[in-house]
């Protein structure tokens, strides 16, 4: 192919090759040159141009295929752009002849064609440089056209239509030609030529004047004729035609040259909808010859010219625009409902024409009116809906009071009226749905009376009406949710009163009904008591049916309704009306065969029928409870249900015979009464009515095959029955479309109607199957059918063997018996029921039984293979291969497959080739396991013989389908046959004819299933594979250019699968290209492949993607894109535009993912854009009338002027990218705003830091951060938070939310001390109060809440009267909850007043913990966290916050405490039900505790917190006056905890509430940790344990948890689980804090004990003292009763996972190892710290014998923390764990147990063998060198040495090696070293007991002297030295101060001359380091202190050495004056002389 690459074809290369590939050389040839020539230099082309155009020319003459005629024809008309055109004419000859030829052999024709093609070609790209040619180029292919066969035709009006568009008003002359043959191609056979000539004639109207003026009625009554017998395509091209030319007859505005041309009369709007109205009333019969069929009354319009006119209705209004309909829409609205009026009789004449009709007047409304008006506008819409529903009643009014006098006239005007009400009911109620809550000004605007007019039209005499109107309430309910209560209360009031009115009844029950079935779309639901009322009114209704027969039916009817109705409100609230339920189940039938008997000798014809009416109703709501209440479906209950089935199928089985009696009035109620049957019995499990499965099957079978349609409606049948690929060749109607509500009446056929309310009342409370249109059920006829089919598979596969089999064959004789169009209908059904068998068996894993039921199965599958239906050919190879799934045997497959081979191999029909082809690739699909290679051979090689048919192509497409399913069902056996598929595929592409389009998509199909088989294949380098790869893109290119949009799909589909494999060889600028143009494409299913398509992409290269469709948008022309604007809003503002007009579910979920992932890649670097286009959503449609004015305090500079700038939105001149987005798009668009602040989280550290965002924003100004658009977030965060939406309004509270948690700490560099969000708290102020009004839903006030206190406690606002205005919002709302759940709105259900209550104690308690920690923090300044700034902000609000909340504290500890007792009482489990409260809790009702639990599952753990908080603030001390008696009105109080009657209680004492408040809260936090679920939040789990601490930092709760032992010991083992499963550093630490304040609260009981005990026996003898403390005398713990144990398991836990290596299974031995010692995390060293010191604390809980037993472990542990962290840290600091293990160790070993006598000796022994731990860790083991610390090593000698008893380490081998140590530690030359080891020596040398310290003196003193006199020859030359010297004076200081009078002299004679030797002369002085003189100033304040107090020494040694004297003296007076300054001072240098952090790490000594 590479050789195809140049610009002069490539002949050698050409000539070598095979036919196939010559077509594939010369497209891809033509191809490259498309590119090449753009690219190439004019005067290259030039020079090579006679030969292109020759090489060109010549491949005219060798028959090219379609698409390579259409790139020649391209490349042509480019070469003659670019280079010189003087050769151009002989081109356009060469052609004209070609055209002209007589030649009329079909393999000539390609080149006629090619011809054609190539002058449409080039007058389009040359235009008017050709001008004086054309007339005879026209003539002459018209006349070319008279003889052409339909490809010509096809070929011929393309490329009359790009001559027009070349040539402009040049080819007016022509125009009149154009149109004739136009004319008569509209009407073509073929239906390719009538979608051509459409879009000729479209281009023609663009100049052809007389298209739109003169001639407009014909044009009109052509376009009517154009639609009979169209397809969809055709119908798309007509009605674009003809929307458009009526639409420029309205606009067009004549030139002022008028009066030269010829007059064009202006038409008025009403002429053109008079003219559409025609063609819908009357169809293509046209204005003249109507008459006669007329006065017959028989033409009825058929439906395909309705469906055009319908779509040509939606075109007019779209290109006149939504502008244009907001102006017009009264006349619109008039005429659009005119016609479904009475005045028209045509398009209402039966109830079929009048179902059809009025749905496609719905879809005119709907498209209009829903697609093209803002949502102000569609308001206003509604009104004008509104009015006319008005009119229309008060015409019925006036006809129905009008008396007797003219009844007949009465009854005509209703139905006259009841269509027009029909579709202006749904469309209002569709109209409010989409508005959502936006549409509240139009319900609260009385002058419009919405729900007025609509109730009052509840009671219409017509049926339909009546749902119309009960449909159009629900509408409203959905939309607002505060309407749902109320309007239920005004219908059940009217129902009520009105019980005696039949229409009344019928109405008001639908609209109950309907508004039931609002309630799963309202979150907030209803309140409970409804329920209640329904039930006893529908009983009402049920009971009273009998006393009124006028009434009879109605009221049975309605009341069934009514609870079939509740049924969907779920099993909360069914539960409590169950019993009642059954019992009206169990009397509606007769309860023994022998009744029922007697019943139908009974009766007559209308008892039947109201009878019949409510058994229907009764086994609907019977369906309803099943389906909808499944968790209710008990054993017991389902022995309820059953007892009335068997006479239920008994009635079934005498229905013919009663029908028989009683005649045709009973035909509709049995047919209903069998089809509500069928659906229960659907539902029901088969073993539930076993009994009686035959007697049902007997009946199916009566049904299927005596059936009452006369005609075979495939198409509400089969589309479930077969594979749903496999209906993608069949008709495009079957597929997604936008006007599927329309075209579906199409596809039912004629005879047949298509679904609408009135048919089935019961279906106005379920939800509609394709979202949120009105339910459309079938008639009872179709779906009885329906039902039936269903059921027969389940029954049939539960029979007996035998049954089935008599029943199969009896259906297969009964299609035998029939003939004609009976007989199609009865196959249909048999066929339908028996692949319903199939594929339940197969599906449940079933088997067909035994050999002889294979063959009335097989001959049935057999008959309907070879239908003429193809709809039923495709359900029958769908059967077929079920069938060999469920038989199951190879051998029977490969029969089956060989009866298809030999079918195929013989028969020459279409209908047999195309079943038997679909048949084998559906066998293959179900048993890939067939392939065994020769078969799969076989296989292949006749569809590839079929799928070369030219002349079926029906046979082509249906055999290609079949390869692509054997292509994917093969997989990788298919390798071999790829190569040889895929030439064919693209042979087949470059020759199949553009009009054969389903051919192609067959073709696609297959290429698609290729390119997933060869898979990541496609990646190699290989030349095969290469091929291979470019032979795919090849036919994805071809399949590119195809006219077809399903096509062009097919190929996006295939590069995207292209694209997934190998990406690198996808040309990723043509595909975005591509996906561009096709963004707004009429077709859905092109949409959807396209953001299919596009959602892949952006996944992997966003930011490419992006810029591809902004560059195409900035080259091409105008006319590419012209929906999406993507040169001004990006890729990404085109896919918000369409989002929000797009109604199609999946590809809004689509672009909303792909929105998404572009954001995710790409909001970061491209903010600015981003934030603009979120903020031009949200800002387009703000309405700000209805926000007060806000001022912002501090407005930046530059917007001194714009005050309000805060709602105000600048308008600029341009338009506005978005103009009214929906709610919907606008809610998106806030969540894409939180979406990008967590973007920027993850990203660099200035997004959220003003000072360094601005400085890098000046360094480059293309920076960009996030804090620079805080104005634009906050104001985004406002709108959205003000508007009418709800949805939009808990969004925008979101945005705010997230807004204040990020920025809250954001200091403002240019006011020190302040954040910069100070200065929006009036916006934050202003969004949130319209958020607490009375009207507010309750979701809404809690979100407030949420941001509320979010925003108190962010402490944002340090002035309290700024903070007063939002506390006053929460204050409010305190007092609105106090009355409990009575007092809330009654419009929602009961929980979602808890959710609101709830919200407001947990933002209460989130500000109440904020405020208890800052008072904290402010009250011990060393412990603040925050910077200096807040510590200034905190001075104001620190106890200010606290006392706001004061105030309010003793309400709000109630309300908590009683929030508490709720959720404990939910928590229990359901065995504990019954002990429950029956009146539910303080927040909760009974009925809703289940709806209630997640709004406490979010919201106790804060309250749970707070309440400690408080409890711990009161101390447990003081008892408030009203805590004793309850005060609240409420059932259950926090005091009358759990007792029946708060009265009758006596009042308990404090001690008694406290300790049953204790219990509550660790009763709730165990709960909780033991079991976490795992979706319980961090933030819970922390504000639990944060909880217990509160509690246990004051002494009652510790000392009633360490008085319950086993309390203690159950809270330890729950932590130990917390720890173990949350990893969370923060959640770990908090659990050992609590452990720790366990461990305390034990320590204090024993400690009590111990002195209690010895006050109790102070005389007694001290040995017979009770053992206190764990371990009692004995010394064991037991595990699982011992406190200390489970401590020890939770601080191994944590210290093993942390230290690995403490463990010794872990390490192979017990002793010490060699590991080099680890530096832990800051995380991980905090919880080592804090399990040493609970560690320290166990022995202090332990009796001596206890702690005998546990000392060990500990000591093991301590010392082990110590060796594993001792790592050497610069400085010689120690790190915070080795600091711990000292300070645990000191701990350990002061603990009194060392010296208490039982436990002396032992302690004595452990601790020596410790310190022999510690030595041992220094002695290098085996060799290797350890890096340990030896300042750690010997702090704890040092510890051990001064905390143990003496003898301890006085015992000589251990001391000796302590000393040792020292001494090696001496000679060490770190600086930082020896300081530290001369301070642990002061410590030592001045221990009192001179035993320990003696020889420590005696060994080191010597050293440390000589040491000392080697500094005075040595200076020192930096601080540390001078502080080693200074270290070691004072060490020797010490000793003369402890030495005995007769030694001490000479330790003062060896001090002084060491000191005298420092001491400079005045000159010296002068000129001495800084470290010289400060040695001279120590060395001279210590010899002033030295001198007078050892004065004898002194002055002896003086005498003795006369040059230090001297040196003394000269040094004394050199520092004369300067002494007196420094002598205050120096007593800090000496303090300061110890590093302070040195100081506070060795405190523990």
């Amino acid at each position: 192919m590479e050789l195809a690459h140049s610009l002069l074809l490539n002949e050698e290369a050409y000539n070598q090759l095979g036919e196939v590939q010559k077509a594939e050389f010369i497209f891809d040839w033509l191809r490259y040159l498309e590119k090449l020539l753009l690219a190439t230099s004019r005067s290259d082309v030039r020079e090579k141009q006679k030969t292109l155009v020759e090489q060109l020319l010549s491949l005219l003459n060798s028959s090219p295929g379609p698409p390579t005629r259409k790139l020649l024809a391209k490349n042509l008309a480019i070469l003659y752009s670019i280079g010189d055109t003087f050769s151009v004419y002989e081109t356009i000859d060469k052609c004209n002849d070609l055209i002209r030829s007589k030649d009329d052999s079909p393999s000539y024709l390609p080149t006629k064609l090619a011809a054609v093609v190539c002058l449409g070609s080039l007058y389009k790209k040359l235009g008017r440089i050709l001008g004086n040619t054309f007339t005879d180029t026209v003539g002459n292919i018209l006349k070319a056209m008279k003889s052409a066969e339909s490809q010509g035709r096809y070929e011929i009006m393309l490329s009359l239509q790009n001559i027009l568009s070349g040539l402009g008003a040049a080819a007016t002359p022509c125009h009149r030609d154009v149109y004739k043959a136009a004319r008569s191609c509209l009407t073509d056979r073929s239906m390719a030529v009538r979608c051509a000539a459409a879009k000729c004639l479209l281009e023609l109207q663009n100049e052809a004047i007389f298209m739109w003026s003169t001639d407009l009625d014909s044009v009109a009554t052509l376009c009517f004729k154009s639609f009979e017998g169209s397809n969809y395509d055709v119908r798309i091209s007509v009605s674009k035609l003809l929307g458009t030319v009526l639409a420029k007859a309205i606009i067009f505005k004549h030139p002022g040259a008028a009066a030269s041309r010829q007059s064009v009369r202006r038409v008025s709007l009403e002429e053109v909808l008079e003219l559409l109205g025609t063609g819908f009333l009357r169809g293509s019969s046209g204005f003249l010859r109507a008459s006669g069929d007329m006065l017959k009354g028989t033409s009825s319009v058929s439906r395909d010219v309705r469906v055009g006119v319908t779509q040509a209705y939606v075109v007019f209004v779209s290109t006149l625009g939504g502008a244009w309909l907001e102006k017009n829409f009264a006349a619109f609205l008039s005429h659009t409902l005119s016609l479904v009026s009475q005045s028209h009789p045509k398009a209402t004449q039966t109830q079929i024409d009048s179902v059809c009709s009025r749905r496609c007047v719905s879809f005119i409304l709907r498209a209009t009116v829903g697609g093209l008006l803002g949502e102000k506008a569609q308001i206003a819409a509604a009104k004008d809906i509104c009015q006319a529903i008005c009119k229309l009643k008060k015409v019925m009014d006036a006809v129905m009071s009008d008396g007797n006098l003219e009844t007949r006239l009465g009854s005509a005007d209703v139905a006259a009226s009841q269509h027009m009400l029909v579709c202006a009911l749904q469309e209002l109620g569709n109209l409010i749905h989409s508005l959502g809550t936006t549409a509240a000004p139009l319900l609260q605007d009385s002058s419009a009376g919405v729900l007025d007019n609509v109730i009052s039209v509840t009671l219409h005499p017509s049926i339909s009406v009546r749902l119309a109107a009960a449909w159009c309430l629900h509408c409203i309910a959905v939309a607002l949710p505060s309407y749902l209560t109320p309007l239920l209360d005004r219908c059940l009031e009217r129902l009520t009163v009105l019980k005696s009115s039949p229409e009344a009844v019928t109405g008001f029950s639908s609209a109950v009904a309907a508004l039931l079935g609002a309630v799963k779309h309202c979150p907030l639901g209803i309140p409970h008591g409804k329920g209640k009322i329904i039930m006893t009114l529908a009983e009402d209704l049920l009971c009273s049916a009998a006393q009124n027969s006028r009434l009879s039916a109605q009221r049975t009817q309605a009341g069934w309704l009514l609870i079939a109705a509740l049924m969907t409100l779920g099993p909360a609230f069914v539960n409590h009306h169950l019993a009642r339920v059954l019992l009206l189940w169990k009397c509606v039938f007769p309860v023994s065969p022998k009744d029922l008997e007697t019943e139908k000798s009974r009766g007559d014809s209308f008892t039947w029928q109201v009878t019949l009416e409510g058994r229907a109703g009764a086994l609907c709501a019977v369906k309803s409870f099943v389906s909808h209440c499944g968790d209710l479906l008990t054993e017991e209950v389902i022995q309820h249900l059953l007892p009335p089935l068997p006479c239920a199928v008994d009635l079934l089985t005498l229905l013919s015979s009663i029908l028989k009696t009683y005649g045709s009035p009973l035909k509709t109620p049995s047919v209903v009464y069998r089809q509500r049957l069928y659906e229960l019995l659907i539902l029901l499990p088969p073993e539930t009515y076993e009994g009686y499965l035959c007697a049902v099957l007997r009946e199916l079978a009566a049904d299927l095959t005596a059936p009452d349609i006369q005609v075979a409606a495939s198409t509400f049948l089969l589309p479930r029955l077969c594979h749903q690929d496999d209906l993608l060749i069949l008709s495009p109607l079957l597929q997604d479309t936008d006007h599927r509500f329309i075209e579906e009446q199409l596809l039912l056929g004629n005879g047949i109607a298509c679904g609408s309310l009135e048919y089935d009342p019961y279906s106005i409370y379920e939800k509609d199957v394709e979202g949120d249109s009105v339910p459309k059920p079938l008639p009872p006829t179709l779906s009885v059918i329906s039902s039936a089919v269903k059921l027969f598979g389940v029954v049939c596969a539960h029979v007996g063997e035998a049954q089935r089999l008599l029943i199969l064959e009896q259906l297969l004789d009964s299609i035998k018996h029939t003939k004609g169009a009976r007989q199609q209908v009865v196959q249909l059904h048999v066929v339908s029921s028996v692949s319903s068998f199939l594929k339940y068996v197969a599906g449940s894993k079933g088997h067909l039984g035994p050999e002889e039921m294979r063959r009335p199965v097989l001959a049935l599958v057999m008959g309907a293979l070879e239908s003429p239906s193809p709809l039923l050919r495709c359900a029958a190879a769908e059967a077929w291969a079920r069938l060999a799934q469920v038989v199951d045997d190879g051998a029977f497959t490969a029969a089956l497959a060989q009866v298809s081979f030999d079918k195929l191999k013989s028969a020459r029909d279409a209908v047999t080739r195309t079943g038997h082809s679909l048949a084998l690739g559906s066998l293959h699909r179900y048993l890939g396991g067939i392939s065994s290679s020769q078969h799969l051979n076989s296989c292949v090689g006749i569809l590839y013989t079929l799928s070369q048919d030219s002349t079926s192509p029906d046979v082509q497409t249906w055999a290609l389908h079949s390869l692509s399913l054997i292509i994917d069902s093969a997989g990788p056996l298919y390798y071999t046959h790829a190569e040889p598929t895929l030439s064919l595929i693209i042979m087949l592409l470059l020759n199949v004819p553009p009009t054969h389009a389903e051919v192609h998509q067959s073709l696609g199909r297959c290429l698609n299933a290729l390119i997933t088989t060869l898979g990541p294949e496609l990646q190699g380098n290989s030349t095969s594979v290469s091929t291979l790869r470019t032979s795919c893109l090849l036919g994805c290119a071809v399949m590119q250019d195809n006219p077809d949009c399903l096509v062009q799909a097919q190929a996006i589909s295939c590069l995207q699968q292209l694209h997934m494999f190998a990406p690198r060889h996808v040309n990723l600028s043509s595909l975005v290209s591509c996906l561009c143009v096709n963004l707004c494409s009429p077709y859905l299913l092109l949409r959807r492949a396209v953001l299919a398509c596009l959602r892949q992409l952006v996944q992997r290269e966003a930011a490419e993607v992006s810029e591809h469709a902004v560059m195409l948008a900035k080259d091409s022309r105008e006319e590419l894109i012209p929906d999406a604007n993507i040169r001004e809003v990006g890729l990404e503002g085109a896919l918000l535009t369409l989002l929000d007009k797009e109604t199609d579910g999946r590809l809004c979920h689509d672009i909303k993912e792909t929105l998404n992932h572009m954001l995710t890649s790409m909001a970061v670097d491209k903010l600015s854009f981003w934030l603009k286009l979120c903020k031009d959503v949200l800002a387009a449609s703000a309405d700000f009338t209805t926000v007060t004015c806000v001022d912002t305090m501090q407005e930046e500079e530059g917007d001194k002027g714009d005050d309000a700038s805060v709602l105000t939105i600048k308008s600029d001149g341009r338009p506005h990218p978005f103009t009214n987005p929906r709610w919907a798009t606008r809610v998106f668009a806030a969540e894409c705003v939180c979406r990008i602040i967590n973007q920027c989280e993850n990203a660099h550290s200035a997004h959220f830091d003003i000072a360094l965002a601005q400085e890098m924003k000046k360094r480059d100004s293309r920076n960009d951060f996030l804090v620079l658009h805080l104005a634009d977030l906050i104001r985004m965060a406002f709108m959205a938070a003000t508007d009418h939406s709800d949805q939009l309004r808990l969004s925008g509270l979101e945005t705010l939310l997230v807004v204040i948690r990020r920025f809250a700490t954001i200091p403002e560099p240019e006011f020190p001390g302040h954040v910069i969000l100070e200065q929006y708290q009036a916006n934050v102020g202003a969004a949130l109060r319209p958020a607490f009004t009375s009207e507010t839903p309750p979701d809404v006030t809690a979100k407030a809440c949420q941001v509320c206190s979010a925003w108190i406690a962010s402490g944002v606002v340090s002035d309290l009267n700024d903070l007063r205005r939002v506390h006053q919002l929460l204050v409010a709302s305190l007092t609105k909850i106090q009355v409990g759940k009575e007092a809330l709105s009654h419009l929602y259900n009961e929980s979602a007043s808890t959710m609101e209550i709830l919200a407001v104690l947990k933002a209460w308690a989130e500000v109440y913990i904020i405020a208890v920690e800052r008072h904290k923090n402010h009250k011990q300044p060393l412990k603040t966290t925050c910077s200096e700034e807040s510590v200034g902000n905190g001075s104001i609000s620190s106890d200010g916050l606290l006392d706001l909340v004061h105030a309010d504290l003793g309400t709000l500890s109630r309300l908590w405490l009683a929030a508490l007792q709720d959720f404990a009482l939910l928590t229990l489990p359901s065995e504990f039900a019954s002990q429950l409260p029956a009146e539910g809790g303080a927040f909760y009702t009974a009925e809703t505790s289940e709806n209630t639990k997640s709004h406490y599952y979010n919201s106790w753990a804060f309250i749970l917190h707070a309440t400690a908080l408080w409890l711990t603030s009161t101390g447990f001390v003081v008892a408030d006056p009203d805590e004793g008696a309850p005060n609240l009105s409420r059932p259950v109080t926090p005091t009358s905890m759990c007792q029946g009657s708060s009265s009758g209680a006596p009042v308990k004492s404090p001690e008694d509430v406290y300790t049953e408040r204790i219990h509550l809260i660790l009763g709730i936090s165990v709960e909780f940790l033991c079991s976490l679920r795992s979706d319980a939040t961090m933030e819970s789990i922390t504000a639990c344990l944060h909880a217990l601490q509160a509690l246990l930092d004051v002494p009652w709760p510790r000392s009633k948890i360490g008085s319950d032992q086993d309390l203690g010991i159950e809270l330890l083992n729950v932590l130990h689980r917390v720890i173990l499963t949350r990893e969370s550093p923060s959640i770990q630490l908090a659990s050992l804090e609590v452990v720790r304040q366990i461990i305390c609260a034990a320590q204090e009981h024993v400690k009590e004990k111990r002195r209690s005990a010895e006050v109790d026996d102070g005389a007694a003898e001290k040995e017979t003292l009770p053992e206190f403390g764990e371990g009692k005398d004995t010394g064991g713990l037991v595990p699982g009763k011992s406190l200390v144990f489970a401590t020890l398991e939770l601080c191994v836990c944590i210290l093993v996972r942390q230290l690995p290596e403490l463990n010794p299974k872990l390490t192979g031995s017990p002793g010490v190892k060699a590991t080099k010692p680890q530096m832990l995390s800051e995380d991980g060293s905090r919880l080592v710290s804090a399990a040493l010191v609970i560690l320290s604390e166990l022995p202090a809980v332990c009796s001596p014998e206890g702690s005998i037993s546990i000392l060990p472990t500990i000591l093991y542990l301590t010392i082990g923390v110590l060796r594993e962290t001792a790592v050497k840290l610069p400085g010689g600091q120690l790190s915070s764990t080795v600091a711990a293990s000292l300070q645990a160790l000191k701990g350990i070993l002061s603990s009194p147990m060392a010296r208490a006598e039982k436990s002396h000796t032992a302690w004595t022994d452990l601790l020596r063998s410790a310190l022999t731990t510690v030595l041992d860790c220094w002695d290098p083991v085996a060799g290797t060198h350890q890096e340990l610390d030896e300042v750690s090593l010997l702090t704890a000698i040092t510890i051990f040495t001064l905390s143990t008893s003496p003898e301890v380490t006085t015992i000589p081998c251990l001391q000796k090696r302590c000393i040792e140590k020292f001494k090696a530690t001496l000679e060490i030359k770190d600086p930082m070293v020896q300081i530290k080891t001369y301070q642990l020596l002061l410590s030592i040398f001045q221990y009192p007991n001179p035993a320990v310290s003696y020889p420590y003196i005696y060994s080191l003193v010597s050293s440390i002297v000589e040491k000392l006199q080697e500094i005075d020859k040595r200076k020192p030359e930096d601080t540390t030295e001078l502080q080693i010297f200074q270290e070691g004076i004072k060490v020797l200081e010490a000793l003369v101060a402890i030495a005995e009078e007769q030694h001490r002299s000479q330790l003062v004679a060896c001090l002084l001359p060491i000191l005298i030797s420092f001491l400079l002369d005045e000159n010296a002085l002068g000129s001495a380091t800084s470290i010289m003189r400060n040695l001279h100033d120590f060395a001279l304040q210590n010899l002033m202190q030295i001198g007078p107090q050892y004065s004898s020494v002194f002055k002896s040694v003086m005498a003795s050495s006369p040059a230090l004297k001297a040196r003394l003296e000269a040094a004394i007076k050199g520092n004369q004056e300067s002494v007196k300054l420094k002598i205050p001072t120096s007593k800090h240098t000496k303090n300061s002389g110890k590093n302070s952090s040195i100081q506070l790490k060795t405190n523990f000594l």
